[in-house]
């Protein structure tokens, strides 16, 4: 019987040994890997939770006085977050930002409850800020085709030229993001009907191809100067290394004054006029959804918007009562 309270007791100081060693650093990098390797985010979503979080933990540092701690995390009241969005708000930090910000600090208390590590019930009843309805920019159709169409294929330009054009090409043809066709290898250029795309979340969807995209492709491969290798990157850089996003909206800038387009022409503005320009042709709302990836509804029907604030310009502009008022 001595032996067993021995060893009970012995068990019980090991256990609290492990929980007073435990530090936040060492709770940080383990939701990271979390992160990483069980909710299977990609590069550039672990690092914008990172980000997000450190920022809320930088805060904590002024406002408590001194580095925080798991138990002070544990200690926090609905005042102390509530004074944090205040501090966001009052930098002037977009609402869209902190209403991110607010999710990944509740994911973060969820990770922790869960594995037994810290709970915190108060951040869960902090409401969310309200967000203004943000509604998409896209090209007019013209525009969008001034974009694809900046080169001409006969007219022997350079194989970057062509590399953007087959890149503006696809983004405007399939709805891409920026990440996603730049994350594509060159096996994933082989003519078919469909591209498999991995999207948010490492979810997969398939996208069709018009022969159009296909041919600006093949153009643009034919004179590439770098290996023609399926693991290799289907958009190279200058350098051949894989092309990056901050080149191509530096490329599609320089574009804006040579062709007189709107500062909103940047690379996303291609899928918002993919997806605009589907919709005010007919097409199904629930299909655009699925081609474009959106996991709610809700996201793909911003574009309703833009088509009922194209319709009341329209209407402002033609209708003779309208023009009376001005």
């Amino acid at each position: 019987m001595a032996g067993s309270a021995e060893l009970k007791y012995a068990e019980t100081q090991s256990a609290a040994s492990v929980v007073a060693a435990r530090t936040l650093a060492n709770t940080l990098d383990e939701w990271r890997d979390w992160l990483i390797h069980e909710k299977r985010g990609s590069p550039n979503t672990v690092q914008a939770y990172e980000r997000d979080l450190a920022a809320f933990l930088e805060f904590l540092t002024g406002h408590l006085a001194g580095q925080p701690t798991l138990a002070d995390l544990t200690r926090l009241r609905t005042a102390d977050f509530r004074a944090w969005l205040a501090y966001r708000a009052n930098s002037g930090v977009a609402r869209s930002s902190t209403a991110r910000a607010l999710s990944v600090v509740r994911g973060f208390f969820r990770w922790t409850t869960r594995n037994g590590i810290c709970t915190n019930a108060a951040v869960h009843s902090i409401r969310t800020p309200r967000q203004r309805q943000v509604i998409p920019k896209p090209l007019s159709t013209e525009n969008a085709l001034k974009v694809v169409n900046t080169t001409d294929p006969a007219a022997g330009e350079s194989w970057l030229d062509l590399r953007d054009r087959a890149l503006f090409t696809l983004l405007y043809g399939c709805g891409l993001r920026i990440s996603e066709a730049l994350g594509l290898n060159q096996r994933d250029s082989r003519a078919g009907d469909y591209l498999v795309i991995t999207g948010k979340g490492n979810k997969q969807r398939m996208v069709p191809v018009l022969p159009a995209v296909w041919s600006a492709l093949g153009r643009y491969l034919e004179i590439c100067p770098f290996p023609r290798d399926p693991d290799a990157p289907l958009f190279y850089g200058s350098r051949g290394g894989r092309l990056s996003a901050g080149v191509v909206q530096r490329r599609l800038r320089d574009l804006r004054s040579k062709l007189g387009l709107p500062e909103t022409a940047t690379p996303h503005a291609l899928r918002h006029s993919f997806a605009t320009h589907l919709l005010a042709g007919g097409g199904d709302l629930r299909a655009i959804q699925e081609l474009l990836g959106h996991a709610s509804l809700s996201t793909t029907q911003r574009y309703t918007a833009v088509d009922g604030a194209k319709l009341l310009s329209e209407y402002k502009n033609a209708h003779p009562r309208a023009k009376r008022n001005k």
